[in-house]
């Protein structure tokens, strides 16, 4: 099982892959909404930004997020690891059930350019 820090680690990582991306994927990820990753096999919350390409995590809280963001992964410490360390694709994922994201339907169009 991953850890927090490795989870918070997996995320700095995907800020730098998203930040550093051309075309699509740089345009998609050019949003400025607020950001849950629910971890639930730790039972914690990371809650931030995604702004201006990258995604900054503001704080760590323990459950469920306390307010509902504009864009909310939820999945296992593991597959967010696995899918940051090109183990593991995010449609696979999110298909299968593993990964689940939540976001408007505008914010749904632009993200699947991630995929």
């Amino acid at each position: 099982m991953a850890t927090i820090e490795e989870c918070r680690s997996a995320l700095d990582k995907l800020s730098d892959n998203l930040a550093g991306a051309d075309g699509d994927v740089r345009t998609a990820a050019a949003l400025d909404r607020s950001l849950s990753c629910r971890i639930t096999d730790l039972d914690i919350t990371f809650v931030g930004h995604l702004r201006g390409g990258r995604i900054e995590v503001l704080d760590t809280l323990p459950g469920p997020p306390p307010e509902k963001a504009q864009i909310r992964l939820t999945m296992a410490g593991d597959d967010l690891v696995a899918m940051v360390d090109g183990e593991l694709s995010f449609a696979r994922a999110w298909g299968s059930g593993r990964v689940k994201l939540e976001a408007g339907l505008w914010d749904l169009l632009r993200l699947r350019k991630l995929l």
